[in-house]
């Protein structure tokens, strides 16, 4: 288009001299010729292929000689109907287009030959034409140096040009191979630390399984004491570990957000109630101002913003030693359908220079020697909400002065939800993880934090396949009512099967445990059970699919409830246990309360009625 534009302004211009007639013929056929140089390298310029075939390839050549030659031979009338000035005109004009069709072939030698050729022998005739006109052997001289020396300048401009064009491919593709070696590395570490956290959540279930069991069988106060330290140690592990496990979904580009109906109010408020006996522990105040402006139903990710909000709060209350934390909320209309949510987590700590500002946002710097010795954590809670907060499309921003305090503030645009849509939600175990990982700095010292890992929730779980009302097996079913529950342990790790009979001995259950799916199946076959603890990742055949086998066998257990044991919990491996066929959902590392919790859900009868919304809360 560039091209046709300067033509037809040419010709426009020269028209005075050449007559209406010519210029609209010379301007008629120059635009075929554009047009067919169009339809020829479609092909290359919308990037539907990088190589054209023969016959392309020949029309291509010709169109682009024509399309020089054809601008060019405006040079001829020039000389025409011009003489002298009219040549002096028809020079520039060749010129011009020599420099353009040097300036856009590097990289080709033979592009850069097709499209100046027919110019330079434009140029060429110029010395005829001066001579026709009377010149003298000396302009005639002059002119023919004149073209040879521009002929030289083209040819040096375009190895230049020639050279940095190469150069600068070189440099890009050198890019993407490092881009593309970073991206590989990421996802490396990424995975290596997933597999990592995955078998480290092992360990850390025996452990806080112990503990809760020598805790429970304390005789004397220093016993338990000892058994909680185990406890707290073991939670601040998983803690520590979860934050590390986000910094690497984060940096991988791995972390997905889920867009859900949920109560904003609610989630505030239940926030609040839960750090309200870490504030009095600590001698604080915590307030929270605006409610009243906050909508009840809206849509975004609950669990992520809970996060974040757990993460602020936990980090106001580690630099405040007196006075107060206050949550602002300011939320407005911004359009029809949107609600604009401002959160303000302000304390009246120390403050911070603009030094430590710059520096806040950064994974594992703590802002000043001797944080991470006097409060704990990683460095990783602010930097995890900030990347948080950009995934659910809004912004983390903080401000402060010295003496005077901080305030962070989470900005996000949440659309209206359907009050209609949001059911009763319990505090589940992914949402006492949150509170806990944020508490973990402090949790070692503190009987608060367990406390709140060891309030009444629910946990999460799936939403039930739907299913056929369970037959009889045999006629003694009812003379059987009185027999210990029938548990199938299925686990690829000794440990985890013992964790889990650690759990349930008190109970007097009647235990069968099996390494993987492969035996799990073959023990359905001969035994009926009332319920079944499944790991996801086992070797041989992992638990999905042994629960899929299990449920289309049509088998004695084809119906039994299959509680999902596993250490992966995002919303993607939730969907997964979901289809196969899973009931329940229970997140690595074990504790008794999330085990006994859902295996009472099972057991009570109430998983029909509780699964779908809970299924939602698993998901959020």
């Amino acid at each position: 288009m560039q091209r046709l534009g300067m033509g037809a302004a040419t010709a426009m211009i020269f028209s005075p001299m050449f007559g209406w007639k010519f210029s609209a013929f010379w301007v008629t056929g120059y635009f075929l010729i554009q047009v067919l140089e169009m339809l020829v390298f479609a092909p290359i310029t919308s990037g539907q292929s990088a190589r054209m075939g023969p016959a392309r390839t020949i029309a291509g050549w010709v169109l682009l000689f024509s399309n020089a030659a054809a601008f060019g031979s405006l040079s001829i009338p020039l000389w025409l109907t011009g003489g002298p000035m009219g040549g002096v005109c028809a020079a520039i004009l060749c010129a011009s287009g020599a420099i353009y069709g040097t300036i856009n072939s590097p990289g080709s030698r033979a592009v850069l030959a097709v499209t100046i050729t027919p110019h330079f022998l434009y140029m060429f005739a110029t010395p005829f034409w001066m001579s026709w006109y009377g010149a003298s052997p000396s302009f005639l001289t002059a002119v023919c140096v004149a073209y040879a020396v521009f002929g030289t300048y083209c040819l040096s401009t375009w190895k230049s040009m020639d050279r940095a064009a190469q150069a600068e491919q070189a440099a890009r593709l050198d890019a993407d191979r490092r881009r593309a070696e970073a991206e590989s590395a990421m996802a490396g570490r990424a995975a290596f630390l997933a597999a990592v956290g995955h078998d480290l959540r092992t360990p850390i279930s025996a452990i806080m399984t112990g503990a809760a069991e020598l805790e429970r069988g304390a005789v004397d106060g220093a016993a338990r004491s000892q058994a909680a330290l185990i406890t707290d140690a073991g939670i601040m592990m998983k803690a520590l570990l979860d934050d590390l496990l986000d910094h690497a979904k984060l940096g991988a580009g791995r972390m997905t957000v889920e867009v859900v109906d949920f109560n904003l109010r609610s989630l505030i408020a239940q926030t609040v109630m839960f750090w309200q006996g870490e504030a009095r522990a600590r001698g604080l105040t915590l307030r929270v101002e605006g409610a009243s402006t906050v909508p009840a139903a809206v849509r975004g990710d609950p669990m992520r913003l809970r996060q974040v909000l757990n993460n602020l709060i936990s980090n106001a209350m580690k630099f405040t030693t007196e006075g107060s934390v206050t949550l602002n909320l300011k939320v407005w209309i911004e359009e029809p359908a949107n609600y604009a949510v401002l959160i303000e987590v302000a304390d009246t700590g120390p403050g911070m220079t603009a030094q430590q500002l710059d520096r806040l946002f950064t994974p594992f710097d703590q802002t000043e020697d001797g944080v991470s010795a006097r409060h704990g954590g990683t460095g990783l809670g602010l930097s995890i909400s900030r990347d948080l907060a950009q995934l659910m499309g809004g912004r983390l921003t903080a401000r402060s002065l010295p003496g005077q305090g901080a305030a962070f503030t989470v900005s996000l645009m949440l659309p209206q939800g359907d009050a209609g849509a949001i059911a009763p939600r319990t505090l589940s175990d992914d949402s006492r993880g949150d509170i806990v990982r944020s508490l973990a700095p402090r949790i070692a010292g503190s009987r608060t934090a367990r406390e709140v890992v060891d309030l009444p929730a629910t946990e999460p779980v799936l939403r039930q396949a739907p299913q056929a009302e369970p037959e009889p097996v045999d006629a003694a079913g009812e003379a059987d009512a009185e027999r210990p529950l029938r548990v199938l342990v299925v686990d690829d790790h000794d440990i985890n099967r013992r964790a889990v009979e650690l759990i349930l001995a008190p109970l007097g259950c009647d235990i069968c445990t099996a390494a993987d799916g492969l035996v799990a199946l073959a023990r359905c076959e001969a035994t009926v059970f009332d319920v079944i603890f499944m790991d996801v990742r086992m070797p041989e055949l992992d638990g999905r699919e042994t629960t899929r086998r299990l449920r289309a066998g049509g088998g004695i257990n084809a119906d039994v409830p299959v509680i999902a044991v596993t250490a992966d919990t995002s919303p993607d491996d939730i969907a997964a246990c979901m289809a196969a066929g899973m009931t329940y959902f229970v997140s690595k590392p074990l504790t008794p309360a999330a085990l006994l919790g859902a295996l009472s859900h099972v057991l009570s009868g109430e998983a029909d009625e509780t699964a779908p919304a809970e299924a939602e809360t698993a998901v959020a």
